[in-house]
């Protein structure tokens, strides 16, 4: 029997996949710069559910690599290891294989050896100065203090040896498998801001953004056996999406058309404004035309006085809500952990308060269940 060939590729030996399409979905005005991404898997073998992540492992942008030879006083042809201990150039090993952003304390410690002015930094990497540690590193990269401090000089060696090894970043897939066979979508919002006076960037959003046209993007598949559609088709699904949170429910509503599920799906999405920060809206809106997305529920926050998200429609709808979950519904959760997936468990409790007619231990004791039966599902980062 021959290998299967999704075998071949995985983290450790990842496909290099070509960027078939980089399209904005935001609109001019719009504070946010969200990304349509379709990456070419054609002949790699690679298979992949819904509910799956797809690893990106991007390359740093050159000119912030050149910045930093600029910095350190080297041309980039040194002869240094890789994080695979392979020779290879300054230039190709900041490029491809180390974290240029953020810094570790080791860079902090070795530059307070090479520069006694730079004495803070040694209180700094201790365990007692973590709290100052950490206020220094927000919003400041690898390149900050090697400007602070110019007296502190590398060679090509030592100064990798100060970094941390780049590592693939993960990203909800965005795309069925049933209905787009060579194929793997992402939704990505490109990083960039400013902080201490310069310009910064995520490097995998601005990899894929910028750079990627012309370049291999090398990927594999990260499964996520948690977050799977029902196993029964009838089944009712209610998804909590807002911002690029909607990627895995592109993914669900596609598949969910495919395999022609009976059961209603509802979808909450929410961003900044209508007019410019409604993702995929064509395609949602003639899903429910087709009759396979059955309420589209939208927050736009910016589009009045009073700031409106995902949980308050949740709330609006609380009735509705609940006799979906009653029917057996499932209910999910994509986006941001620290504080969205919070706000949304809060309301969800509250739907089940209200609709329900239950006391605040009653709801709790009503959605620790759903998590048991494995009907709150989240993918949330």
């Amino acid at each position: 029997m021959s290998a299967d060939p999704t075998a071949l590729y995985s983290r450790k030996n990842p496909f290099p996949a070509k960027l078939r399409t980089n399209r904005k979905l935001t609109g001019a005005g719009s504070a946010k710069d969200t990304r349509h991404f379709e990456i070419d898997l054609a002949d790699s073998g690679i298979a992949y559910e819904v509910g799956d992540s797809l690893g990106v492992f991007p390359t740093n942008n050159p000119s912030l690599v050149q910045e930093l030879l600029g910095v350190l006083g080297l041309t980039g042809e040194e002869q240094v290891v890789d994080t695979n201990g392979q020779p290879v150039s300054l230039r190709e090993a900041l490029t491809r294989f180390y974290v240029i952003t953020e810094m570790d304390k080791k860079l902090l410690a070795a530059i307070a050896e090479k520069d006694p002015t730079a004495s803070k930094f040694t209180a700094m990497v201790t365990p007692e100065g973590k709290a100052d540690l950490d206020a220094y590193l927000w919003g400041r990269e690898v390149i900050d203090p090697l400007l602070e401090y110019p007296a502190a000089k590398f060679t090509a060696e030592e100064f990798v040896k100060c970094l941390r090894k780049l590592q693939p970043r993960l990203y909800s897939i965005a795309s069925s498998q049933k209905a787009h066979t060579t194929e793997v979508h992402l939704t990505v919002a490109a990083v960039r801001y400013e902080s201490n006076g310069r310009k910064r960037e995520g490097v995998c959003s601005t990899f894929l953004s910028d750079r990627a046209d012309n370049a291999p993007v090398p990927v594999f598949v990260h499964t996520a056996k948690h977050f799977r559609v029902p196993e029964d088709p009838a089944t009712p699904v209610i998804m909590v999406g807002p911002g690029t949170g909607i990627a895995p429910f592109m993914a669900f509503l596609q598949e969910r058309k495919a395999t022609g599920a009976s059961g209603k799906n509802w979808l909450f999405f929410g961003d900044q404004k209508a007019a410019t920060d409604f993702l995929y809206r064509e395609e949602l809106e003639a899903w429910q035309k087709e009759g396979v997305l059955h309420k589209l529920s939208t927050a736009f926050s910016r589009d009045q006085a009073e700031k409106v998200y995902v949980q308050h429609r949740m709330l609006e709808a609380a009735e509705e809500l609940y006799a979906w979950l009653e029917q057996g519904g499932y209910f999910y959760i994509c986006g941001d952990a620290s504080r969205m997936a919070k706000d949304v468990d809060t309301a969800l409790h509250q739907v089940v308060e209200k609709a329900g007619g239950k006391s605040p231990e009653e709801s709790a004791a009503y959605v620790a269940e759903l998590k048991t039966s494995k009907r709150y599902r989240k993918d949330v980062y």
